[in-house]
Order: C-alpha cells, then sequence, then structure tokens
C-alpha cells in the first residue's frame, strides 16, 4: 500500500480531502479524477488522519490508519452549545480527595484520551509519567518545601510574592498544601530541545483534567510542583525523567470527596477586536 489509497468504488471525487489536508499533498487534477498525493508528498505528510476522518464516504485510506481503523463519529452523542458550555463551567479545580486510589487501568485510559490533544504538524512530543503511590507524592512534595525553604532562606522576592513561609509553615503543620493529598500525580514530559513540547504538553494536561470529569475523577493543576521540577536539582532527580527531558505540567488526580452544586462565576472578559 502506497502512503495513501483511494478506494475508487467509494470515491465521490469531491475533493474534501484535498480541501482539508494541512501539508497540501493532495490534489484532485479534475473533477473526473480521483484524488492523488503530490510528488514527494510522503515527506510532507504529518500522518494527522484528516483525509481518512473527513471523507463522508469511507473512501481515503492512509498507510497508517485505514478508514476501517478509524471509529465513526457518534453523532447522537456530541454536545450542543449549552451542553458544551456546562460541561466546562462545572469542572472544578479539585483539591480534597477522598482516601480511595484510582486504578492503574482508568489512569491509562485517561493518558490514552490526553494523546489525541492537538501538538505542532503532528508531532506528538508528550511523554508521560505517573506517580501510582500516595506516598511518593507525599515524598516529591517534600522535595518542593526543600526548594521553598531555600527561596526563603535567600530571601527571594518571588518566595515572599507567593507567601511560601505560609506553605511551609502549613507544611509543618501537617497539612499539604503542595499537592494536597492526592492519592497520584500525572506529570507531562518532552525533551528540552523541542519547542513544541510545552505548548503539546499543557494542551493534553488540559485534555486529561476535562476527561477526568467523564469519569468521576477530580484533577487539580500542581503549580508549585512543576515550579519544583524545573528549577530544583533534588527534584530532578527525584523525578527521574529521561535524560534531557523536563517537566512540563504535572496534575494532581483522584476521586472528589465532594460534590458542587452551582456554576461559580467570573469576571467579565476582556475583548479587543482587531
Amino acid at each position: 500500500m502506497t502512503l495513501l489509497h483511494v478506494d475508487k468504488e467509494k470515491c465521490k471525487r469531491d475533493g474534501i480531502c484535498a480541501a482539508v489536508c494541512p501539508a497540501k499533498i493532495i490534489v484532485l487534477p479534475s473533477e473526473t479524477d480521483y484524488p492523488e498525493m503530490i510528488e514527494d508528498g510522503e515527506q510532507s505528510c504529518i500522518r494527522c488522519g484528516h483525509c481518512v476522518a473527513v471523507c463522508p464516504h469511507g473512501a481515503m485510506n492512509h498507510e497508517s490508519m485505514g478508514a476501517a481503523d478509524c471509529p465513526p463519529v457518534r453523532k447522537e452523542w456530541l454536545l450542543g452549545a449549552e451542553q458544551t458550555e456546562h460541561f466546562l463551567r462545572n469542572r472544578r479545580s479539585t483539591r480534597v480527595y477522598k482516601e480511595k486510589p484510582v486504578d492503574q487501568e482508568t489512569l491509562v485510559r485517561l493518558v490514552e484520551i490526553a494523546r489525541y490533544a492537538p501538538s505542532g504538524r503532528n508531532t506528538q512530543p508528550v511523554k508521560w509519567k505517573i506517580v501510582q503511590e500516595k506516598k511518593d507524592v507525599k515524598r516529591l512534595s517534600g522535595h518542593v518545601i526543600d526548594w521553598m525553604r531555600q527561596l526563603i532562606d535567600e530571601k527571594s522576592p518571588f518566595a515572599e510574592a507567593m507567601q511560601m513561609g505560609r506553605i511551609v509553615q502549613g507544611w509543618e503543620y501537617g497539612m499539604d498544601p503542595i499537592t494536597r493529598d492526592a492519592p497520584h500525580l500525572v506529570i507531562a514530559h518532552g525533551h528540552k530541545s523541542d519547542p513544541t513540547a510545552q505548548t503539546a504538553a499543557t494542551i493534553a494536561l488540559a485534555y486529561f483534567e476535562l476527561a477526568a470529569t467523564g469519569f468521576e475523577l477530580g484533577a487539580c493543576w500542581a503549580g508549585y510542583f512543576t515550579a519544583a521540577a524545573l528549577f530544583w536539582p533534588p527534584m530532578q532527580e527525584a523525578l527521574a525523567l529521561p535524560e534531557n527531558h523536563t517537566c512540563c505540567g504535572a496534575l494532581m488526580v483522584g476521586h472528589p470527596k465532594f460534590k458542587y452544586h452551582r456554576l461559580p462565576l467570573r469576571n467579565e472578559p476582556e475583548i479587543t477586536w482587531l
């Protein structure tokens, strides 16, 4: 099979596949011709699957994914405008968790959903590390506290602005203001040399967080943890990410202890038009 294969019995020669191709490697020479790939198009193909997904007739097949391999869109499952707004506004940052772990299968499934997040040229640069044991989450949180203590000792303006003294004091009183006693941490990381990794990881983590609600789970962005992972060598050593990889973001994950019953308000958006 070549990179692209057109089922001529199904193809209606409507040119939709050529119109949506991001790399513009598919052409329709004329109304009587079938779609074809330009010369050297294989080198420019980003394997996004748009051509396979957009064909209403199931006529386009890609070497890495045939039409039969891609599940059809379930129109009855699509959200309308009101349902979409409700779903997104209903999302809450979960900071109080049940003493109940999330099974490994569910965590893996959420990562598998998050991998469908967009990335530049479909490079999919995001890698994942899951901290499964609560004791390890706590241990890593301790590294964050150590980093904060050093910043406080150095009289860092950042430490003062972020009220790190209060955070450390809470930790010493037995609280966990770093990872909120979450049972798990999900970390997205990428190669330091890849300029697309940070943005791709942020989008993928957002996918993960939103998907978690559908599994009756809650998540919260672990900002202090992520900062320490970037700047504190002992934390970097403890994380043991692959060589030349950096933490691009982390989420606390678990079963929410409480449910929310209202959609809280937010500031009015500031919009300018060009």
